[in-house]
C-alpha cells in the first residue's frame, strides 16, 4: 500500500510539473500543493518536491514531515544551505525566502494549527511517531 502510496505522490508531482501548473495545485485529495524548487546542498542540482502548504499572511507554510520518519526530508537541508528558492502555486512562481521553524519560535503552535488543518490532521499523526519535532517552513515572498 506504501508503494501505491507513493507512486500516486510522484504522479502528481509529475502531472504539476509538466502541465506548467494547469494540473495539480488541488489535484490529490484536494490539499493545496506546491512546487518547492531548491539546489541540491552537495549536487548544487535542481530539486523539486511538491508539497501541501497553508498560508499565514504573506507567507507559505511547508512542513518537513517525511511522513513521521526519524530523520527529516532532504529538501529541509538543501533549504538550509540555499534558503533563496522558488515555489509555484499553480501556473505562479514566486521567488522566496526560506526560514525552518521549530516549537520554541514563537508562532510555531498557531502554525501547527494551520498546516495540519489544512493536511486534515496528518501532521498530528506524523508528530506522534517521531521524536524530531517536525520543522514548518515558512517561505517568504521576496
Amino acid at each position: 500500500m506504501t508503494s501505491l502510496f507513493i507512486r500516486a505522490l510522484q504522479t502528481h508531482q509529475w502531472l504539476y510539473e509538466h502541465s506548467g501548473g494547469l494540473v495539480g495545485h488541488r489535484l490529490l485529495m484536494g490539499n493545496p500543493t506546491l512546487l518547492l524548487r531548491t539546489i541540491g546542498r552537495r549536487t548544487g542540482e535542481a530539486r523539486c518536491n511538491a508539497l501541501t502548504y497553508a498560508r499565514d499572511g504573506e507567507a507559505y507554510l511547508v512542513v518537513a514531515s517525511n511522513g513521521g520518519s526519524p530523520r527529516p526530508p532532504g529538501w529541509l537541508a538543501n533549504l538550509k544551505a540555499h534558503p533563496n528558492v522558488e515555489v509555484q502555486v499553480g501556473r505562479r512562481r514566486v521567488q522566496v525566502t526560506a526560514r525552518a521553524t521549530y516549537p520554541d519560535d514563537p508562532d510555531y503552535a498557531r502554525r501547527f494549527v494551520l498546516v495540519d488543518e489544512v493536511n486534515r490532521g496528518r501532521y498530528a499523526g506524523y508528530q506522534k511517531k517521531t521524536t524530531r519535532p517536525l520543522a514548518i517552513v515558512e517561505l517568504t515572498p521576496r
